[in-house]
């Protein structure tokens, strides 16, 4: 069965684009062109992936992540953002808000179809590894569940990855250019910022299950079993 992509733009032209592109690699595609469409369709179809912009008429980008992340049924859909707004504080601000990925127009066909299949390969590597508990802290990749004394914890695909990858390496420091290689796959494309606002989000999501992340100044992160 192919994996659903939904595609969310008000403008006509970037959607064919990237539906030509996501087609022709083997996915099936939806579309909505505002923000209203967007909700109702992500949660009726549950696509694999979501590719958002942010200036949408009626309820904008940035407001749909976060109902998306609110909401139980959509909170693990990962999320790539496709939009103009390049400033760093609106890449900062949409990586916070739950994003997985972050790309600016004008972008490339090519290499947004790269990010997409990069992102759903992370999920799909977190589900076949193991289950791994440690105290209170349960982290279930099969099930893609992580809960703190039997209470479940929304992480996005990107973040359960984050934390898997840390966890199967508990102990061992793990650098930032290191974690964009095993944990985005790829170093070329984003900076080591990204792997700072995710971990800092992933510590608020985890709350005092957070104490098994330390932070290594100077050189990165680890997870510690105590």
């Amino acid at each position: 069965m192919k994996e659903k992509i939904l595609v969310v733009d008000d403008e006509a032209e970037a959607v064919e684009l990237v539906e030509f592109n996501l087609r022709q690699a083997g996915f099936e595609v939806l579309s909505a062109a505002d923000g209203a469409e967007a909700l109702k369709k992500a949660r009726t179809a549950l696509p694999s992936l979501i590719v958002l912009d942010l200036m949408l008429p009626e309820i904008d980008g940035l407001e749909i992540c976060r109902m998306l992340r609110r909401d139980p049924a959509t909170a693990r859909i990962p999320i790539v953002m496709l939009t103009a707004k390049a400033a760093e504080m609106d890449r900062i601000i949409g990586l916070e808000l739950g994003a997985d990925d972050y790309v600016t127009k004008p972008f490339s066909p090519r290499e947004l179809v790269l990010r997409i299949k990069n992102v759903l390969q992370r999920g799909r590597a977190a589900a076949e590894a193991e289950v791994l508990k440690f105290g209170d802290l349960l982290i279930d990749a099969p099930r893609h569940l992580v809960s703190w004394r039997g209470k479940a914890i929304e992480l996005t695909a990107t973040e359960f990855k984050l934390l898997l990858v840390l966890a199967q390496r508990r102990g061992r420091v793990q650098s930032r250019d290191q974690l964009l290689r095993d944990v985005w796959e790829y170093n070329s494309l984003i900076d080591t910022r990204t792997v700072d606002t995710h971990m800092r989000r992933l510590r608020d999501k985890l709350g005092p299950a957070a104490k098994h992340l330390d932070t290594v100044r100077g050189v990165g992160y680890r997870f510690i079993e105590a």
